[in-house]
């Protein structure tokens, strides 16, 4: 979830505008509204209903369900995923304007660094929910690769991330039938069955602490619970989903560098392959969705479905939303398209603070609705939250030329002030 430069690199106007920066911006602000929709889940309710509606500490009726279904198709993964493409664009820009001024990679790696100490920051005393983390550690490696050619940048970024979707695939789709089916009572798998079933009420059984600390309202606790409890959390994280981003940031830098988010592509070829992408890819998820729905959005089911049989479909439709996207940019000059490509040059910003927001939203020192709200409430949160980023974006731009998270991780970037007033 990005920023500064990498992930926001719009400090210019204060308004849309057109060519490679305006288009990055403004998917870059649908991107990180997108993500608060993704996240609000696990932001209000414990982290495992994320995916597995039965940890809802409300009532997960049928709307509910079809609700599930629907944030399934259209937003999970997929705005992490265009969120991870523009990171990797991003930082092939930061490096072209290094390259330009005589800098070398070791900036672009200073960067990184103080991404991580963010990161960790967010990690452990705002929500666990954080990937900054990983991102600057997948990020040093992509840096390492940013001499290579486009095509073989796309090349082995669209390779990588099959080979990433089959381990996933192979890992983690068997596991909702050795746990929740009839071929798991087998005796070859008794034990393994056992092992997955404690596992699951492991989880649950850790999410109820966090639970009940952040209803108590005891910060204190719960940030001593996550660095005791979680602090592995981020290898983990950073291991699982390291076979998705390192190959959405290597393809996010290669289509940057072919011109796909600076209009040098065909027009009609982008929204062909742009709705090809989005329509075939929402359509398997879909069909996703509806499987999981007949077997009762069981643990392990819903698990298989986000991690272990989705990357595929998940693909098309992050790079036919970039496309698209990418497309629609350069008219996205009215009164909306303004304050969203403001929010997207405000990013890193609008991230972090959004996470912050929620805390107060959410957890008992504050207004304690942390289990209180339906989805439907939870989309309300959404819809509000994200007027706040439209809100304050622009005008905040007009009279300054960063965001204050981005221009102090600018600021620590180049160990120098940079002035903020325009």
């Amino acid at each position: 979830m990005e920023q500064g430069q990498a992930v926001s690199e719009g400090a210019v106007a204060p308004v849309a505008g057109t060519g490679r920066i305006g288009s990055l911006d403004f998917t870059r602000g649908i991107a990180v509204m997108g993500i608060l929709a993704a996240n609000i889940v696990a932001f209000g309710q414990p982290f495992s209903a994320y995916m597995y509606p039965a940890a809802f500490l409300t009532d997960h009726g049928e709307s509910s369900n079809w609700l599930w279904i629907a944030q399934f198709v259209l937003i999970d993964g997929k705005m992490r995923g265009l969120f991870t493409l523009l990171f990797g664009a991003g930082m092939y820009l930061f490096m072209e304007k290094a390259w330009a001024r005589g800098a070398s990679r070791w900036l672009q790696a200073r960067r990184l660094f103080w991404l991580l100490l963010f990161g960790m920051f967010h990690f452990f005393f705002i929500w666990r929910g954080d990937i900054l983390t990983y991102y600057a550690l997948l990020g040093l490696g992509v840096l390492l690769c940013l001499g290579w050619s486009a095509r073989t940048q796309l090349v082995v970024g669209v390779l990588g991330y099959l080979v990433g979707a089959l381990l996933y695939a192979a890992m983690l789709a068997p596991l909702h039938f050795i746990a929740e089916t009839d071929f798991g009572k087998q005796p070859d798998y008794s034990e393994m069955r056992s092992g997955l079933l404690a596992e699951q009420e492991s989880i649950l059984t850790e999410d109820q602490t966090d639970t009940d600390l952040t209803v108590a309202g005891d910060y204190a606790g719960l940030t001593a619970h996550r660095f005791a409890a979680h602090g592995d959390e981020q290898l983990t994280n950073l291991l699982l989903f390291g076979f998705e981003t390192f190959p959405l940031m290597l393809l996010g830098v290669g289509l940057f560098r072919i011109g796909f988010f600076s209009g040098q592509l065909d027009r009609r070829r982008m929204l062909v392959w742009g709705w090809a992408g989005l329509l075939l890819g929402g359509g398997l998820h879909l069909l996703i969705g509806l499987w999981v729905k007949g077997i009762g959005y069981s643990y392990y089911g819903t698990l298989a479905a986000f991690v272990g049989i989705s990357p595929v479909p998940r693909l098309m439709m992050v790079v036919g939303m970039a496309a698209l996207l990418t497309v629609w940019a350069p008219t996205a000059t009215g009164w909306l398209g303004q304050r969203v490509t403001a929010a997207g040059r405000a990013a890193f910003t609008n991230y972090l603070g959004t996470s912050i927001v929620m805390m107060f939203v959410f957890h008992g020192w504050a207004l304690g609705l942390f289990g209180k709200l339906d989805r439907v409430g939870l989309y309300v949160v959404v819809a509000l939250t994200c007027a706040l980023m439209l809100a304050w974006s622009k005008p905040w731009l007009e009279r300054f030329r960063y965001g204050p998270l981005d221009w102090l991780w600018r600021c620590l970037t180049y160990g120098k002030l940079f002035p903020m007033r325009r």
